[in-house]
């Protein structure tokens, strides 16, 4: 504030307080003293009530006030006061003291700090006059409040700001786009200072602002968001009404176009070709095309169909989701030389679409594909993916079972050679005739074996053998009877020797390898030599068992423990085929429930079980056995000793160290070739190379031999024996080798000491040629006329 405003306020200040005093008093005689009270006349009359000296209702101070002198709020003034300085003024509430300040003689109010409306806007405070000098108040206890009068210090301020908002495009014009809101501290009762106003300074032409609401609207029709999807705009907002000397603020609004279906889908082109080889397999994609949409999200998906063309049963189009492309996939196997090419007429749409837009074009375009197959070099195919065979389990070798056939798809038609897969027939079962196909037995077959054999048979492009193609043959065995019925287990039974006649001893069934169409019907009977069997006959129950009945009664162990019956079975078969199976018949002691106690002195098995003696007997037996193995693995031990050294002493493992360095090479003689180069090594007692050994004389003659062929021929048989038992041993495959080189030496002996004593005329003087580690050799023995 200037400081002619200042003199300006305080003197309507002062102006409005003597006013106000004034208004308050009346007129007439002076008032009395406080306290002092007018009495009343013998006629009862009431004493006349005398006002108040001092009345008021509040002081103004205009806020912000700068300048160096304390602010003169008001004066307080009694009408006791004459001046004379017995009156004291005191000044107490909110600020007194701190803020406001009172001349106590004169009753003149400061404020000496700074006043901000916006932070307090009026203080009550209470004033009283005392007497100086009995500190009794003269006038009674007034409270009075000091408003503080506004000024335009605050511009308006978005609280919410900077906004965010979006709006579709093509929306039409005055559509709302959103509010802005500004508040101004300012003291909205008073005057214009908070009374705002909105303008847009960023944004035209296409957006505008209502001045009072602050709604922002679209100015502009067709927005595109293709052309352009974000605008920032300025808005300010000024107080006292937008006039000049107002305050203003400004806050930032984005404005994003959402997206709307306003494009329709196009080709970029309107032909599209593709090569496609012909081996390419099923479900493989072919072709990829892509329609542009400048729409976005939901407002961008299509969908892609076959609407024309000559590959409909071929060929199929999908939609990518995620890429939105249109992916041809194949639906069949190609063929070149059935078809080289195919033409498609594919369309697109949109899959979502806005009834608004219409207009602006047809939401749907199409496009040619042409698929152009290549021929590639094919392997041979069969005229049947599996072929089923039979063939009797009695054919003879070299029978033709079927044929197969198989043909080069392409157009070269090149011949086909025809072969086994043996991956699929180990044995070599079957063979097929490389030419023609056809199928036969190389080996005799049995169905009891194996009833059906799965092959493989391989066709190859005589041109190109690269190119194989595969058959499945299925080969089942006809069922012959050439398997005789036989008893399913050894069967042993019992009869007690005082059975009655006619009792049954065993029940008794057979068993057939082999499989007739209509069920297996077997016939039971006694051999023919013994149809006359007086002790047991054969019931047969013609459900393919048999009972064993006793034809007497009575049974004695001591004239005869055992007795074997021969049981004839024969089988329905074409021809049948009879088979004999011995049934042993023991005679036991039994108890009256029949139960045998005792067969013999021979072990047996039993219902309740084994007995004593049987159990004696089983261990004696397993001992017997244990012993025997374990004098057959010593023997073998002992025959598998080497017959060099013991491996477990092989001197080639032993690692022999030492921590001095003396002795010379003598140190390092623990591995020894020589045990793999002499069958018949024995290791010596070997001397010290640094001394010199004695000499000693031999025949030259007695170590000339000659390799032992039995010799050597022992020495790779018993190796090859070790190297077939040894099961880590490496495959029959393997190279193995042997460095044993018999019994004597090739290189003969150097030495010469020898001649000494043979008289040997040998000629020595070409050990002079052998360098000067030689000569000394050379010039003792040597013929030349120096030695």
């Amino acid at each position: 504030m200037k400081p002619s405003d200042g003199t300006l306020c305080h003197s309507v200040v002062v102006i409005t307080l003597f006013l106000c005093l004034g208004g308050t008093r009346q007129s007439g005689p002076p008032s009395p003293v406080p306290g002092s009270q007018i009495p009343t006349g013998e006629s009862g009359e009431a004493h006349k009530r005398v006002k108040r000296g001092w009345v008021w209702n509040q002081f103004f101070v205009l806020e912000e006030y700068t300048g160096t002198d304390p602010l003169y709020v008001g004066k307080l003034h009694s009408d006791v006061d004459r001046g004379d300085g017995s009156v004291k003024y005191i000044l107490s509430g909110e600020g007194a003291g701190s803020i406001f300040i009172i001349d106590e003689s004169t009753g003149d109010i400061h404020a000496i700090k700074r006043l901000d409306r916006e932070e307090q806007a009026y203080y009550a405070l209470r004033a009283q006059a005392v007497d100086r000098l009995t500190n009794k108040p003269v006038e009674p206890l007034s409270e009075f409040i000091v408003k503080i009068q506004d000024i335009n210090d605050n511009e308006p301020r978005f609280l919410d700001g900077p906004y965010v908002t979006s709006i579709p495009e093509m929306s039409p014009v005055g559509t709302s786009v959103i509010q802005v809101t500004a508040t101004d501290a300012d003291d909205p009762t008073y005057g214009s200072s908070a009374r705002v106003v909105y303008s847009i300074l960023q944004g035209q032409p296409y957006f505008s602002v209502e001045p009072k609401t602050g709604i922002i609207r679209t100015a502009l029709p067709n927005m595109d968001r293709e052309a352009k999807d974000r605008y920032l705009l300025v808005i300010q907002a000024k107080d006292m009404v937008g006039q000049m000397g107002g305050l203003s603020g400004t806050t930032s609004i984005t404005v994003t176009l959402s997206d709307v279906n306003d494009n329709p889908p196009r080709f970029s082109r309107r032909f599209y070709q593709y090569n496609v080889p012909e081996s390419l397999p099923v479900a493989s994609t072919v072709a990829k095309i892509k329609a542009l949409d400048d729409d976005i999200g939901p407002n961008a998906e299509m969908e892609y169909r076959i609407v024309d063309g000559d590959g409909l049963d071929i060929l199929m189009v999908t939609t990518d989701m995620e890429t939105q492309e249109g992916v041809v996939t194949l639906q069949k196997e190609l063929d070149f030389e059935k078809r080289s090419s195919y033409n498609l007429k594919i369309e697109v749409t949109n899959k979502n679409t806005d009834s608004r837009f219409q207009a602006l074009g047809p939401f749907v375009d199409t496009t040619t594909v042409k698929l152009v197959v290549e021929d590639v070099d094919e392997a041979p195919k069969f005229n049947s993916p599996r072929y089923k065979m039979s063939v009797s389990e009695a054919a003879k070798v070299g029978s033709a079972i079927g044929t197969v056939s198989a043909h080069d798809p392409d157009t070269a038609n090149n011949p086909v050679r025809y072969s086994v897969d043996r991956n699929t027939d180990l044995e070599r079962y079957f063979n097929i005739d490389a030419t023609s196909g056809v199928i036969t037995i190389a080996k005799p077959l049995d169905r009891e074996t194996s009833a059906e054999h799965n092959i493989t048979v391989l066709a190859m492009e005589s041109q190109n053998p690269a190119q194989i193609g595969r058959g499945l043959v299925l080969i089942s065995l006809v069922d012959v009877n050439d398997n005789a019925p036989e008893f399913p287990v050894e069967y042993e039974t019992f009869v007690c020797e005082n059975s009655n006649h006619g009792k049954i001893i065993q029940r008794i069934s057979a068993v057939d390898k082999d499989k007739p169409p209509s069920g297996h019907h077997f016939y039971f009977s006694l051999a023919p030599g013994t149809a006359a069997n007086l002790n047991f006959s054969v019931q047969d129950n013609r459900d393919n068992t048999a009972m064993i009945v006793t034809r007497r009664a009575g049974f004695s162990r001591q004239d005869q423990a055992v007795y074997f019956l021969p049981v004839v079975i024969v089988d329905n078969g074409t021809p049948s085929l009879s088979s004999t199976n011995t049934l042993t018949v023991r005679v036991c002691g039994c108890d009256n429930e029949g139960i045998a106690r005792s067969c013999n002195a021979e072990a047996f098995v039993l219902p309740a079980g084994l007995s004593t003696g049987a159990l004696i007997a089983i261990l004696a037996c397993v001992l017997t056995l244990l012993v025997l193995v374990l004098l057959i693995v010593t023997l073998r031990r002992r025959k598998k000793e080497p017959l060099v050294f013991d491996e477990e002493k092989d001197i080639r493992e032993n690692i022999v160290r030492y921590d001095d360095e003396g002795g010379g090479e003598e140190d390092t003689e623990a591995f020894d070739m020589a045990t793999l180069r002499n069958l018949n090594f024995i290791q010596d007692v070997k001397t010290r190379r640094d001394v010199t050994p004695e000499i000693q004389l031999f025949s030259k003659a007695a170590h000339k031999l000659s390799p032992d062929n039995v010799i050597f021929r022992e020495f790779i048989w018993e190796r090859m024996k070790g190297a077939d038992t040894d099961p880590c041993a490496p495959p029959y495959d393997s190279l193995q080798t042997y460095a044993f080189e018999g019994n004597g030496s090739v290189a003969e002996s150097l030495s010469s000491l020898e001649s000494i004593t043979s008289a040997s005329d040998q000629n020595y003087d070409y050990l002079s040629d052998w360098g000067p580690r030689f000569k000394k050799l050379a010039d003792m023995y040597g013929s030349s006329k120096d030695s």
